[in-house]
């Protein structure tokens, strides 16, 4: 099992925007701002924001459809999108891997002191004399 170190659960993602209609951008930060355990910031491109926030307190997927519910519009080119699928597929197996519960682990010594102590089907029936026959 892959384990995960606390910081891989510390993402830093980009949301892309559309460029029309303008001041999308500055509209996000205002509204995304003020969320707990969220950081945003302007991107590396005019049309784009960055939210920093861990992976078991938000989504990407969730964050850009309360994006799209509250109106804004989104970068919708064939990339962005191929992106947003590939990113929505990470985080939600990682979130499903965080919550899965550790194996169950048995202590082997006391199944084999009860299995050797009871007649089972393993026995060789074979005479003693047959088995060092040369």
């Amino acid at each position: 099992m892959l384990e995960m170190n606390p910081s891989d659960q510390n993402k830093t993602r980009e949301v892309v925007f559309s460029a029309i209609p303008q001041h999308q951008v500055e509209a996000a930060l205002a509204l995304l701002d003020g969320m707990q355990s969220l950081s945003v910031e302007a991107g590396h491109h005019p049309c784009s924001i960055l939210v920093h926030y861990d992976i078991c307190d938000y989504t990407l997927e969730k964050l850009e459809s309360a994006l799209l519910e509250q109106g804004f519009h989104l970068d919708n080119s064939l990339l962005q999108k191929l992106r947003r699928a590939l990113i929505y597929f990470c985080e939600r197996n990682q979130r499903d891997n965080l919550s899965v519960p550790p194996p169950q682990q048995k202590f082997a010594k006391p199944f084999v002191a009860a299995f050797q102590h009871h007649p089972h089907g393993d026995q060789d029936d074979t005479p003693e004399e047959w088995r060092s026959y040369k």
